[in-house]
């Protein structure tokens, strides 16, 4: 008596079925239900900036004895809340143009030199080995414990002071006047931004293929090209998505550009006279909305134009598959 085995169907596999845990996370992400959860989410976190950007355009008496939902049934709008929180001259105006230059002036350097220091370092703990690098690593990764508010001080005194060893002055106090204070804000920032910078690059960085770096010293390529042509191109969406959080963080701080730029009109950022205002003008509802959403606008769009680029970075390196 001889038996026959069944055929094995070639292909017969289920293909829809996600073979990786990159597949398996996609088809969650993709079902109705997220989608649904999604759009919600969506829809609550929008709805109070709609209703900010409703009231900032409502007039003074409208927005003062009814909610910016009867903006529906009774349309009033006007961009004199605009004008006067920007270019207002009296003293109970907002005159927040300056001080919008000084959160760009601020800011924009404050996200370029960790995200410059940080790629360069991460790629030497990467894929240069030199004595005590792992060391180095673990320190600046423990560096990421150390409360914000515990180095003001220290750094503060650093600006003042400078730095002196048994009675010899290593560093003088850097003694700086109206702008230049920007550079002690920027150097903070810097301080503060690049241990989480470095720990997530290196991350990112250390994920890349190392073939891909073989070949390009067996074609002759120094540690700067491989890093400008082969690493950077590859970790943009690492660098966009630190950026964005860097970026949205300095925008919004209030607490190192008051310490280390002080709060005259030459270098105090947005939230310093935000603040100001509603400690003094809180009953001001029209200025405090204009202001407010003029504060919001170029992080939002900062955000939406790399959105894209965020969300790569965010996920590179999570999975494999």
């Amino acid at each position: 008596m001889t038996t026959t085995t069944p055929p094995i169907a070639v292909g017969t596999q289920d293909t829809d079925a996600p073979r990786t845990v990159a597949g398996r996370v996609r088809k969650r992400l993709n079902s109705r239900t997220a989608t649904l959860v999604s759009i919600v989410i969506a829809v609550v976190w929008t709805i109070p900036t709609f209703g900010l950007f409703i009231s900032s355009l409502r007039p003074e008496d409208a927005i003062k004895t009814t909610g910016w939902w009867t903006a529906f049934t009774n349309p009033q709008f006007t961009l004199e809340n605009y004008q006067e929180v920007l270019f207002g001259r009296s003293a109970s105006s907002g005159q927040l143009a300056t001080y919008f230059i000084n959160s760009l002036a601020i800011t924009i350097p404050s996200v370029l030199f960790p995200l410059a220091f940080a790629a360069l370092a991460a790629y030497a703990l990467a894929w240069i080995n030199f004595r005590g690098r792992d060391w180095i690593y673990i320190a600046i990764f423990a560096l990421q414990i150390v409360p914000l508010q515990m180095a003001l001080v220290p750094l503060l005194k650093f600006f003042s002071t400078g730095v002196t060893v048994a009675g010899v002055t290593l560093m003088p106090g850097w003694d700086l006047v109206d702008e230049q204070k920007f550079a002690q804000v920027w150097f903070a920032h810097t301080c503060f931004a690049l241990p989480l910078a470095v720990f997530l690059l290196h991350n990112f960085i250390s994920q890349l293929p190392g073939d891909l770096m073989e070949a390009a010293r067996v074609d002759g390529a120094s540690h700067p090209r491989i890093f400008r042509t082969v690493v950077l191109p590859l970790i943009t969406p690492a660098l966009a998505a630190f950026g964005i959080f860097q970026f949205l963080w300095v925008w919004n701080d209030l607490l190192v550009a008051l310490i280390f730029a002080g709060g005259q009109d030459e270098t105090a950022p947005l939230t310093v006279r935000l603040a100001e205002m509603a400690g003094t003008r809180g009953n001001e509802w029209q200025r405090l909305t204009a202001g407010a959403f003029v504060s919001i606008v170029v992080p939002l769009i900062v955000f939406l134009s790399l959105q894209r680029y965020f969300v790569r970075g965010l996920l590179a390196g999570s999975v494999k598959g």
